[in-house]
């Protein structure tokens, strides 16, 4: 209960290089980064720490070649030693073919095994790689990608790949098989072995033309299933929304669309499949007519013996089992190519918030903040900041104020770095934070927004999620200090209550208070507060502020406010207008001097009193009546659509985004 203190600048909270081991390992290998190559070749890097297993399959696969091409020889002798001739016991025969069965069963599940392991292993470290990689981009990647696509990149496509390489060795083993019978052919007889492959190269030219048809639509379809993916996880997450403007007709017609346009392309990929499969699969059944007359012929007039014209069938059919698979592979191939590329698309993006060359971690942070002559943009051309200077001395609390639009949030942003400004610079200590580690710095910064975002996790967890191995003390002390202790008790597991997706089994205040708590705890030097009240009934707000001026005592607190009473616990006021800063003092100064002050001020309290005419309670009641209805696993909101309790996952949805 006694550690949430203020900071000392003499190194009490003090950024750690090296962290407590973590349970997640992240992958040592990566992609090929030559985009001249093919998507197999790019991705046979991440098979590399796999070898020994591929290479246990492949000497098992082919033994069960030799094995396969041995049974046929064994029948002939059993037919014309055995049966016709009967120059010879048939045990013998019957032996060698229960012995090489048994070999097919343990080699094939060597080969078997391998081969799905080592695909599932593909998969694994693809996700992985693709997260990590996520993880490490920016702001600006992800106000341009909608999230339903990267879900889809590392849910369907992933998957699409891994199918491939699940089937591909065994289209390497059907070309071995190709080659070792039309050996085994040529040497039997040369004439018949002509006649079977006269067929092939026009069962070449058509899945040819089947490949030019299907890749363009396995790009289609994964394009068109990452939009419906992109609809289904907007319309999840943002179902509040959608049911305030009764608008679920309109998203349900706009579901239908993409849907259609899916099946479509769906219908043109089996429409493919349809016409040619059955083409390629017909082309090499032609052969087996003139093979029938000719080698029919041949044991008729004693030219060849029936086991031989018998075995001679048999590596027929293995001579035509790639040419028969080729159209399922096709499509497997063409899927997982498309697939690929738009895995590699994300791999490929560099991140473009990274630690410079010589950047140093900053361990002792003193908590002084500068912004010197600052300009910045989102987008070319439309400038949000533009010659913004200010200071933020150790300990000091600044409100920024300023209306709707005019940088306030921008300013909070910058500081941790969550984008590089486009002029000027960002000093912490006097260190310009481009030059600074991201990790130590963002370890000395803690924000609470207006939007605060909850996991679906328990009570603890969340308010633990900058510091997972804090003590439950700890923990109790950050609630406590924001004002969530007691709400948090009447919960049915307290502390250990699981929460619903974001928080919305809390009401808007109560999750307020333990976003708080959560950037309480990890005792930052810099603390942001972006309107981190706005969600809390004044009553609220007064406890929370009790806690915030002790806790705020020796910290650089940046505040953005609109209302009085959270200016009330700065030192100095900032007003922003046009992303330039137009007034700064104190408060009472600038109500007196300042009009556009009194303006901001004057409409921010009526917008308060607007918003908050439902009040607190009522909040808090249809928060309490969601967590009934999710413990009773009913419906949760008056439409009686029902939600999985917060214990237990939603199965994976397949599908994937473009």
């Amino acid at each position: 209960m006694t550690l949430l203190q203020e900071p000392s600048a003499n190194g009490a909270h003090s950024f750690v290089p090296a962290p407590p081991p973590a349970i997640y390992d992240p992958p040592d290998v990566w992609v090929d980064l030559d985009q001249s190559k093919g998507w197999i070749r790019r991705l046979l890097p991440v098979l590399k720490p796999h070898r020994r297993v591929l290479g246990g399959m492949f000497l098992a696969s082919l033994v069960m070649l030799g094995i396969q091409l041995s049974i046929p020889q064994v029948v002939r002798g059993a037919t014309d030693n055995a049966l016709l001739t009967r120059n010879a016991s048939i045990t013998p025969y019957v032996v060698a073919l229960i012995v090489l069965g048994v070999g097919q069963l343990i080699f094939g599940y060597v080969q078997r095994f391998g081969m799905q392991r080592s695909s599932v292993e593909l998969e694994c470290t693809l996700r992985a790689l693709l997260f990590t990689h996520l993880s490490k981009q920016s702001f600006r990647f992800y106000d341009s990608v909608q999230s339903g696509q990267l879900i889809s990149r590392a849910n369907s496509d992933i998957r699409a790949i891994q199918m491939m390489l699940a089937f591909g060795p065994m289209i390497a083993v059907a070309g071995l098989t190709f080659v070792a019978a039309l050996a085994l052919m040529l040497q039997m007889d040369p004439v018949l072995t002509g006649i079977s492959v006269i067929t092939l190269p026009f069962v070449f030219i058509t899945g040819i033309n089947m490949r030019k048809r299907l890749f363009p639509i396995a790009w289609m379809m994964m394009a068109r299933t990452a939009d419906i993916a992109t609809i289904v996880e907007e319309n999840v997450t943002g179902t509040r929304v959608v049911k305030s403007f009764a608008a679920e007709k309109t998203q349900l017609s706009l579901f239908d669309r993409a849907a259609r346009r899916l099946r479509w392309a769906s219908i043109q990929q089996v429409n493919n499949q349809a016409r040619y499969g059955p083409l390629m699969q017909s082309i090499p059944q032609l052969s087996l007519v003139i093979i029938l007359l000719v080698g029919g012929y041949q044991v008729i007039h004693g030219h060849m013996s029936l086991g031989t014209f018998i075995v001679f069938n048999t590596y027929v059919v293995m001579l035509q089992v790639p040419f028969v698979m080729i159209g399922m592979v096709m499509m497997m191939g063409q899927r997982a190519a498309a697939a690929a590329q738009r895995v590699l698309e994300v791999l490929d993006t560099e991140p473009d918030m990274v630690d410079a060359p010589g950047a140093v971690d900053i361990v002792d942070c003193e908590g002084d903040v500068e912004f010197r002559d600052v300009d910045f943009e989102y987008i070319s051309g439309n400038p949000v900041l533009a010659h913004f200077s200010l200071r933020l001395r150790p300990g000091e609390t600044v409100a920024l104020v300023g209306r709707t639009g005019s940088g306030k949030s921008t300013v909070s942003r910058l500081i941790p770095r969550f984008y590089d400004v486009t002029g000027g610079g960002v000093f912490v200590d006097g260190r310009d934070i481009r030059g600074l580690t991201i990790t130590s710095l963002r370890s000395h910064i803690g924000m609470v927004t207006d939007e605060p975002f909850l996991f679906s996790e328990s009570i603890s967890e969340n308010i633990a999620f900058g510091r997972p191995d804090a003590p439950f003390e700890e923990v109790e002390a950050a609630a406590i200090a924001a004002g969530a202790h007691d709400f948090i008790l009447e919960l049915s597991d307290g502390y250990d209550t699981v929460i619903g997706e974001r928080g919305y089994t809390l009401s808007g205040g109560q999750r307020q208070r333990i976003a708080i708590a959560r950037t309480l705890l990890v005792n930052p030097r810099i603390l942001m507060l972006d309107d981190a009240t706005s969600a809390v009934d004044a009553q609220r707000e007064f406890e929370i502020h009790g806690a915030l001026r002790t806790l705020m005592r020796g910290r650089t607190t940046l505040i953005i406010a609109h209302r009085l009473s959270t200016i009330s616990l700065a030192d100095r006021v900032v007003v922003l207008e046009g992303g330039r800063i137009v007034a700064d003092g104190r408060h009472d100064d600038l109500m007196r001097d300042v009009p556009l002050y009194r303006e901001i001020l004057a409409h921010a309290e009526e917008e308060y009193e607007r918003v908050h005419e439902y009040d607190e309670e009522a909040d808090e009641e249809e928060a309490r009546r969601r967590r009934i209805a999710q413990l009773a696993g009913g419906p949760t909101d008056g439409n009686g659509s029902g939600r999985a309790g917060p214990v237990g996952g939603l199965p994976e949805i397949p599908g994937g985004i473009a």
